[in-house]
């Protein structure tokens, strides 16, 4: 079951301009909603232009600032001119969360040298240029908070997909270069790296009753996870709350590693 508690309102995040990547669905979404709870001007990139759509609509209707950019992360220079759009229709960007993932599964005989460099590049070349390209915000601001999304797998030893533990293991590398160079202007860059979340895709594609078993058995807490545990932690990070925290790589998996 979900965890129902819609989590705690951190009062300076009100108004701040949060930009999430992967925003249209999944763990994505449930950080949207998030951040849009806040009262925080809330805008995110998704390929997904349909799933996205319907939740842009959902929380306009419900009074809510947000913005939606269609993108291909991937695609460098589409990525900073949507990031330009976001800043032109909310303010320069306060929150950078870097979500957009995709954690397809591969055969290491049948990976070629362009599936090697696209996998790369949606997992973990665009938390680069996403940071660069907001960095300019932040100085001027004096303040920042930027939240890369790693992952697991890499941890636990999961096979079956080289390229994507490959590239989720690099953004701790990533984080920590950020925080040091970062560190001087009041930026904060941490990293968050989720266990087995029931989004929707998890669901449909991985969850087999043995599958289940097994997260029983290897995870400390003894219930499944879902996208608003992950949200409200994210959440908190951006906040003032974290405000000594950079530098960091944070497990939310429930106790698995």
């Amino acid at each position: 079951m979900a965890t129902s508690s819609p989590g705690a309102i951190y009062p300076d995040l009100e108004n701040k301009s949060v930009l999430v990547t992967g925003g249209g669905s999944g763990i994505g979404e449930a950080m949207v909603r998030a951040f849009a709870r806040q009262k925080s001007k809330v805008g995110f990139l998704d390929i997904n232009k349909e799933a996205s759509a319907t939740l842009f609509g959902e929380l306009r209707k419900a009074g809510h600032a947000v913005h939606f950019e269609p993108c291909d992360v991937t695609d460098t220079k589409a990525l900073r001119a949507s990031i330009d759009k976001v800043r032109a229709a909310q303010g320069p960007i306060d929150v950078l969360v870097n979500n957009a993932a995709h954690d397809e599964r591969h055969k290491a005989e049948e990976v070629t040298e362009e599936y090697w460099d696209g996998r790369i590049a949606v997992n973990l070349k665009h938390q680069f240029f996403a940071a660069q390209a907001v960095l300019s915000d932040m100085k001027q601001k004096g303040a920042g908070s930027i939240i890369n999304f790693g992952s697991t797998s890499w941890m636990i030893g999961q096979g079956g997909m080289a390229a994507y533990t490959a590239s989720k293991s690099a953004v701790l590398g990533l984080t920590r270069s950020l925080a040091r160079d970062f560190g001087p202007f009041n930026i904060r860059v941490n990293a968050v790296a989720p266990g087995w979340i029931m989004t929707e895709r998890q669901l449909s594609l991985w969850l087999t009753p043995q599958a289940e078993a097994e997260l029983m058995q290897r995870q400390c807490l003894k219930r499944k996870l879902y996208p608003p545990d992950i949200a409200k932690f994210v959440v908190f990070l951006a906040s003032e709350e974290a405000g000594a925290c950079t530098n960091q790589h944070y497990v939310v998996d429930g106790g698995w590693v």
